[in-house]
């Protein structure tokens, strides 16, 4: 299995109507798409909140040429959905991980 990593730094002000529009929106866009299984979003914890609090949004995958569809067909879009919502109040960065055990 392939975990998708989206780990995402969001401003204080920002953050209820962030994580609303996760939960209730932008994720279940994403499984719409029939490419991931499953879905978590997880807060990180021991980590300095005084400029926003970081969250671990993860997506599992049954294969890289399942992930590789996600990425062609539906990613730009996504990402550019929740960009053009919370330009300027966020910082993120993706990751890949194989389930190995």
């Amino acid at each position: 299995m392939i975990i998708y990593n989206v780990t995402v730094k969001i401003d204080h002000d920002v953050h209820e109507d962030w994580l609303d529009w996760m939960k209730n929106i932008h994720i279940p866009d994403v499984m719409k798409t029939n490419v991931f299984s499953e879905n978590r979003i997880c807060r990180l914890l021991t980590v300095d909140e005084s400029d926003g609090i970081t969250y671990a949004i993860q997506y599992g995958c049954k294969d890289m040429a399942t992930f590789d569809k996600y990425q062609k067909e539906y990613a730009g879009e996504l990402q550019r959905d929740h960009t053009k919502r919370y330009q300027g109040k966020f910082a993120a960065f993706r990751t890949l991980m194989e389930v190995v055990g």
